[in-house]
């Protein structure tokens, strides 16, 4: 119900924000067009209607899955967005799975030896990670390993290879390649956040009564650290993974800008550029209903890390 809820709410926020972003009109008819003209395009296209009436005839098309035809193509906004759909979740799980590789065994490692120089080094580089803007290191990326070191390619997906119906990169070596510096442009956020999640969780873990009692026993560090403290440090690092897969999902159009990826974050781009409003509410409210999924198998998954997790408690 609270899913319902969020929802509904964000349809309202989304399509009124949206509606007063301008007149797409004004982009899509000449300037020298005469009035006659002007009010049949506006007519044709349900701008003529109040606003409220313009939502309730959008939130009755939602619920049956439709969410009106665009502007600029003159296809069913859907089909426009679930059809770049492939490469914006392609990217995003390659990016979120760079970053629990990546991230996790680098965080186990600074919890474990802090002291160390790579441990502060690692420590010192995660702010990086947070600092800089996306679109700055793409460029960085690009301007190294494309343009200085020719090793791979800087934009577009490269060769794609059907699989269940749906053309995907990952599945040819030319996909792969054109795919890497994207994923880990997107990744390198991710992999400081979850870098620093889990250092801090190790420290504060290995100092517990539980853990002192398994070391006195004779528990060897290895089974210590991948059955003890893993576990216990595994439920917020689980909730920081899916909350950022949606945002990596949400947040991919700097990402597909800067390296010409043809995904969901690419088309929204374009669609702003001419206020084609169907297709940046269909985004929108497909980004929304990713989000709430997210959160609702996270919550879910609480119950199979920990059993005695009560998803149902009053408190």
């Amino acid at each position: 119900m609270q899913a319902l809820l969020v929802v509904f709410a964000m349809t309202l926020i989304v399509f009124m924000a949206i509606s007063f972003m301008g007149n797409p009109v004004d982009i899509m008819i000449s300037p020298d067009a005469d009035q006659a003209d002007r009010a049949k395009a506006i007519a044709a296209l349900g701008l003529d209607l109040p606003v409220w009436q313009q939502y309730l005839r959008f939130l009755g098309g939602a619920i049956q899955g439709e969410f009106g035809r665009s502007f600029v193509f003159n296809e069913p906004a859907i089909g426009l967005i679930l059809s770049r759909m492939p490469a914006t979740l392609e990217l995003a799980v390659t990016a979120t799975l760079l970053s629990i590789v990546i991230g996790l065994p680098l965080g186990l490692y600074a919890g474990l030896r802090p002291d160390t120089a790579l441990a502060k080094i690692l420590m010192g580089g995660s702010i990086l990670g947070f600092s800089l803007p996306s679109f700055l290191i793409g460029l960085f990326l690009i301007a190294v390993f494309a343009v200085e070191l020719q090793w791979l390619p800087s934009t577009g997906r490269g060769q794609t290879a059907p699989l269940f119906g749906i053309q995907w990169s990952f599945l040819t070596a030319d996909g792969l390649r054109h795919l890497m510096l994207p994923a880990l442009n997107l990744a390198l956020y991710n992999i400081a956040l979850i870098m620093r999640l889990t250092r801090a969780g190790v420290a504060e873990t290995m100092q517990a009564e539980y853990i002192r009692f398994a070391r006195a026993k004779g528990l060897t560090t290895r089974r210590i650290v991948f059955v003890h403290v893993l576990k216990s440090i595994l439920i917020p690092i689980v909730t920081v993974i899916g909350m950022e897969f949606g945002i990596t999902i949400a947040l991919s159009v700097v990402t597909e800008t800067v390296f010409a990826w043809p995904g969901m974050g690419k088309l929204m781009i374009d669609s702003i550029g001419v206020l084609d409003r169907p297709v940046i509410v269909a985004y929108l409210m497909i980004s929304v209903l990713i989000f709430v999924l997210i959160n609702f198998l996270v919550d879910i998954f609480y119950t199979v890390i920990d059993p005695r997790a009560d998803l149902g408690a009053a408190e």
